[in-house]
Order: C-alpha cells, then sequence, then structure tokens
C-alpha cells in the first residue's frame, strides 16, 4: 500500500493539476498493475484518500461532452514530504516480494514427484517467454522510446527471472534424481506418506513443546 501511494503522490507531483483518469491511464502504460500490484479500480479510491489525508489537494472539477466529471488533485506540501519520506524508504527496502508460488513450494511433499518437475519445468518455461517479450521491448518496442531507467527496470525483471529459472531448472534435477527432501524421512515416499509422517513429526513437536511449557510453569 505504501508503495501505491508513493507513485500516486509521485505521479501528481510530477503531472500536476491532473485528474484521476490520466493518473490511472500512466500507471497502465508502465504496466505498474503487473509489478507494482496496483489495481487499476483502487487508483481513484486512493487519490480521494490522499486528499482526505491532506497530501492532495482539488482544484476543480470539470466535465467535457458526456464523459462523467473528472476532479483534479495537485500535491500538497505535507504531500511532498511523505513522497519524499517514501521514496527514500523504498530504495533501501529489501524486502521479497509475496509470491504464491513460495506458498505453495512450502508444501512440495504433497506433491507427487513427477507432477513437482513437470510444473517447475513448466515454471522455468515461462519465465523464458516472458523474458523473450521482455528482451522484444528493449530492442524494438514501446521501451525504445521511454527514459533510460525503464529499461533498466526491465532488465532487473530479466534477470530475476534468469535467476528463477537456473533456480527451478536445478530443484527439478534434484527431484527426478530421486533426492530425498520429505520432513523427517531420509527415503522416498509417495506423497500420502510423506504428508502423513510430516503430521506425525509436527504433532510430535507440539507435545515436545508443551512439555517444555509445563516444566517452564513447574519451575516457577
Amino acid at each position: 500500500m505504501s508503495a501505491t501511494r508513493m507513485m500516486i503522490l509521485g505521479l501528481v507531483k510530477w503531472m500536476q493539476p491532473v485528474h484521476g483518469y490520466d493518473v490511472r491511464r500512466e500507471l497502465l502504460s508502465w504496466g505498474a498493475d503487473a509489478w507494482a500490484n496496483i489495481q487499476p479500480g483502487s487508483i481513484y479510491h486512493a487519490l480521494r484518500t490522499l486528499a482526505q489525508d491532506g497530501l492532495l489537494r482539488t482544484v476543480g472539477t470539470a466535465q467535457v461532452g458526456a464523459r462523467p466529471a473528472r476532479t483534479s488533485y495537485e500535491i500538497t506540501p505535507t504531500g511532498i514530504d511523505e513522497f519524499e519520506t517514501l521514496l527514500r524508504q523504498h530504495w533501501r527496502d529489501c524486502r521479497p516480494p509475496v509470491d504464491p508460488f513460495l506458498s505453495a513450494f512450502a508444501f512440495l511433499p504433497a506433491m507427487p514427484r513427477a507432477e513437482a518437475v513437470s510444473a517447475l519445468r513448466g515454471r522455468a518455461a515461462a519465465l523464458r517467454g516472458g523474458n523473450v517479450a521482455a528482451r522484444a521491448e528493449l530492442t524494438t518496442g514501446w521501451a525504445r522510446h521511454k527514459p533510460a531507467h525503464v529499461g533498466w527496470m526491465l532488465e532487473l525483471t530479466i534477470a530475476r527471472a534468469e535467476g528463477e529459472v537456473a533456480w527451478c531448472e536445478r530443484v527439478a534435477d534434484l527431484i527426478e534424481s530421486g533426492v530425498p527432501y520429505q520432513p523427517g524421512s531420509a527415503v522416498d515416499k509417495s506423497a500420502d506418506e510423506s504428508w502423513s509422517g510430516w503430521q506425525a513429526d509436527l504433532d510430535r513437536d507440539e507435545r515436545d513443546r508443551g512439555e517444555r511449557d509445563r516444566a517452564g510453569d513447574n519451575q516457577d
């Protein structure tokens, strides 16, 4: 959410006075709905919230033809301070993005081995396809007409995807070769058996924690 606030404040500061439609159009032209998780439908609400918080101010509402009336915004001094703070904060943040794949991979033992291998190689193929498209944008597409730093952002996306492709292929090879990875076991089992063993391990750990807690209470 703070990244969304930063981007909207920054765009208003850059384009002001500007109405929500142009902010939305600019963000979508950047592909920010994909890499910044900015939902197009949330932009107007975010503008109103920022105005209520005193970070933006409305400078007028106009209607052209049969189109809906559009409210224009400018950034306030407080909004500039907020933008500058968030900008520098996010430059220094090194937090991993929220990735549903990692949630699924945490349950690798619940997947049949062959299916896991296929899924990882399919993921690698999809990432390679995305990199082909990104490289085309760099050489012959819209990125050629953008400032240099836009191309550098695409290069970062490509580099991250290349790292994940290599990881997917390496782990797929390990799983296919029979490397054991089921919790609580050094030998391979089916997904159902490994899940049962995993649950038994969790139950044992919970009992052990309970016994330690009770022992601590008795000492007190």
